[in-house]
């Protein structure tokens, strides 16, 4: 900041040296000034003009050429037109070459408080502020510490938040995340982009569940934009975890044709080719071959749940990260009534690139078993889950998920 004041005032200095050189030059203008009014010969040649002009007209009235009326009419004409030559030639007295000089240090001080004041109102010396913190942050804990710290300096500044959102984000703290578009959106007005970041944010809070929240933003945006990619990506995901895969694809690639992130893009390409590798496998009646270490998992049902929902309910079978910080890493789904069942988790399920069971080590299962038919929890819904599971040789023995619970 002391560079940028520093240009700022080198920037100044022409413009100052503009206003202090008249003050030099004064007094030779005003000696010039003072001779050429003491040699001005302006008002005799004017005299002389007139006399000539009149000795004309006489001559001609001596000739006959004109009446005395007409001479009289003429002369009177000339006289008029020498006193008005004569008239704009009265000067004011000249002013002392000092004189003003008061005015030149005000008009400088002025020039300087309203650039200044010019700036803070219209300049981007906050956004200066944040390009500082990001070059000055060696880690990301003392960046997030630097942008906090803008935040609360210039709270107004949606370069601030929307720096800040994305990090948040993308370490897992939701609710400062949350926080952070919250800002954005009532600084830049619910634009459709910036609603469809805060639906996507709240789907993955909620485990990938489309709440009644989510949804409200879903159609508040589709209403204004039907091609919004972020929205279309998200609903992509929906019908995936349902196994409506051809939904899916559909959702995708209108999602790819309007969006600019080539990396969001290609992770869409990447589920769109899991998705008909799906679609390809349920026509065919046949699993496709198996990619990468995974989970060889066996599902099956508690006796004391038996009968509660019909045999063609939808079961979803998600594998996470430990943490939790990552979209899920596979996901599968069968129905009620092939329980018990056996399936491999590996890359085949995976939603994308970014996120896949060949990243970890150990991953956590959850089985659910959905009465409403779509990925979010519902009351009456059946899970069972299982922690710490070792990621490798899908040959061995399964592990057992058993559903054994009921959501409240």
């Amino acid at each position: 900041m002391i560079l940028m004041w520093l240009a700022f005032a080198i920037l100044l200095l022409p413009a100052l040296w503009l206003l202090v050189a008249p003050l030099r030059r004064a007094a030779a203008v005003h000696a010039a000034q003072r001779e050429f009014e003491a040699n001005d010969r302006t008002a005799e040649q004017n005299v002389a003009i007139y006399r000539r002009r009149l000795e004309s007209l006489e001559a001609a009235r001596e000739r006959g050429e004109i009446d005395p009326a007409r001479f009289d009419e003429d002369r009177l004409e000339l006289e008029r037109s020498l006193l008005e030559d004569t008239a704009d030639l009265k000067r004011a007295p000249l002013h002392a070459p000092t004189a003003g000089r008061l005015a030149v240090p005000l008009v400088a001080l002025a020039l300087v408080a309203g650039s200044v004041a010019w700036y803070h109102e219209f300049g981007a010396e906050g956004d200066l502020a944040l390009y500082a913190a990001f070059q000055e942050s060696d880690s990301l804990p003392t960046l997030v510490e630097r942008l906090e710290q803008q935040a609360a300096r210039q709270p107004d500044n949606p370069n601030v938040w929307s720096s800040l959102f994305p990090i948040y984000r993308d370490a897992g703290q939701g609710k400062a995340a949350l926080g952070a578009i919250d800002e954005l959106i009532r600084l830049e007005g619910r634009q459709p982009s910036l609603l469809a970041q805060k639906a996507q944010l709240q789907f993955f809070m909620a485990d990938r569940t489309l709440t009644d929240e989510v949804q409200a933003l879903v159609d508040e945006i589709l209403a204004r934009d039907s091609s919004e990619p972020t929205t279309l990506g998200m609903l992509g995901v929906v019908a995936f975890d349902r196994g409506d895969y051809q939904e899916a694809i559909d959702r995708w690639r209108r999602a790819i044709a309007g969006m600019n992130d080539p990396n969001s893009a290609e992770a869409l390409r990447e589920g769109i080719r899991v998705a008909q590798q799906r679609l390809d496998g349920d026509a065919e009646g046949t699993a496709p071959a198996a990619a990468g270490p995974g989970i060889r998992v066996r599902v099956s049902l508690a006796d004391e749940l038996e009968g509660r929902l019909p045999a063609d309910t939808r079961v979803f079978v998600v594998a996470r990260d430990m943490a939790g910080e990552k979209p899920p890493l596979a996901v599968a789904s069968l129905a009620l009534g092939e329980l018990p069942a056996t399936l491999v988790l590996d890359d085949r399920y995976a939603m994308s690139a970014a996120a896949s069971l060949s990243q970890v080590d150990e991953a956590r299962l959850l089985v659910r078993v959905s009465s409403t038919g779509q990925a979010q929890p519902a009351p009456g819904d059946m899970f069972g889950d299982r922690e710490g599971v070792a990621v490798g040789d899908v040959e061995g023995e399964p592990v057992d998920v058993v559903i054994d619970r009921v959501v409240e």
